[in-house]
C-alpha cells in the first residue's frame, strides 16, 4: 500500500518551484511570520521568519535534469551515502546491492524513480522514528516501497524510510504505473534516508560518504 492521494508528474519536470506537499506549512509559517511582524517583538518577529525561511528550503524542488545512458540507476534522492553493500532485499526476497541515501533537514526531501520502468509492488509498513542514519532503520522504521522493472526486466526496489522527525511518508506510485527515470513519485518530510536494492551483478558508481542529488547524480550502472 502506498501512502497519498495525488497523481505523480508524468514528466522529470515541470515540478513546482516549491513541493505541492509544503504548501501548506509555507502558508501556515507566513501567516505567523506576519503575526508576530505586526503583534510581537522583534526577537519573536526574527525567529517566526527564521522558522518561514527553513519551511521554504525544506520544501523546494528544484528541476533536475536527468543523464543519458543505457543501465543508469539513478540516486532517488538527495543526501549522503550511507551503505554500498550486498544484504536481502526483504520485499523481493533475493541477494541485492543495496545503496542508501542518507537525508538531513536541509536536503530536498522529494523523491525520484531511480531507473525508466513500470511500478510491478508497492508496500507500506508501520514502524519505528529512530534515526534513520543507522543502519537499523532500515528494517524497524516506517517505510514503504517500490518495485521497479525497468525495460530490460531489471528489478529495482526503492524504499522511503521514515527518520527521527520524519512523520510522514507520501508515495504516488500504483502498480501498473510508467515511470520515467527522475520523475517524481513521492515525499518524505523532515529527514529521512532512501534504500535503493539492485541485482547483484549492478556496478556501483558511488562510495560511503559521497553526496548525491535526486536524478542529477548516478547510484549505479545496471
Amino acid at each position: 500500500m502506498c501512502i497519498g492521494v495525488a497523481p505523480p508528474n508524468k514528466a522529470p519536470w515541470p515540478h513546482p518551484l516549491i513541493a505541492r506537499e509544503g504548501w501548506p506549512f509555507l502558508a501556515g509559517a507566513f501567516v505567523l511570520a506576519l503575526l508576530a511582524t505586526l503583534y510581537s517583538g522583534p526577537v519573536t518577529t526574527a525567529l517566526g521568519w527564521i522558522v518561514c525561511l527553513f519551511v521554504l528550503q525544506f520544501f523546494r524542488d528544484p528541476a533536475r535534469p536527468a543523464p543519458a545512458g543505457e543501465g543508469l540507476v539513478l540516486s532517488p534522492a538527495d543526501g549522503r551515502i550511507v551503505a554500498v553493500e550486498e544484504t536481502d532485499d526483504p520485499w523481493l526476497n533475493r541477494r541485492a546491492l543495496k545503496i542508501s541515501v542518507f537525508m538531513n533537514v536541509f536536503n530536498v526531501h522529494s523523491n525520484r524513480a531511480p531507473v525508466d520502468g513500470e511500478v510491478k509492488g508497492c508496500w507500506y509498513n508501520p514502524g519505528k522514528f529512530i534515526n534513520a542514519d543507522l543502519a537499523k532503520a532500515s528494517t524497524e522504521n516506517e517505510r514503504n516501497a517500490v518495485w521497479f522493472r525497468t525495460r530490460a526486466g531489471q528489478d529495482v526496489t526503492s524504499v522511503q524510510v521514515a527518520g527521527l522527525i520524519a512523520r510522514r511518508i507520501l508515495c504516488y506510485a500504483k502498480d501498473g504505473d510508467p515511470f520515467n527515470r527522475g520523475q517524481r513519485y513521492g515525499f518524505i518530510r523532515f529527514g529521512s534516508r532512501v534504500d535503493v536494492y539492485l541485482p547483484t551483478t549492478a556496478q556501483p558508481r558511488v562510495t560511503l560518504g559521497d553526496k548525491v542529488k535526486a536524478s542529477a547524480d548516478i547510484l549505479a550502472q545496471l
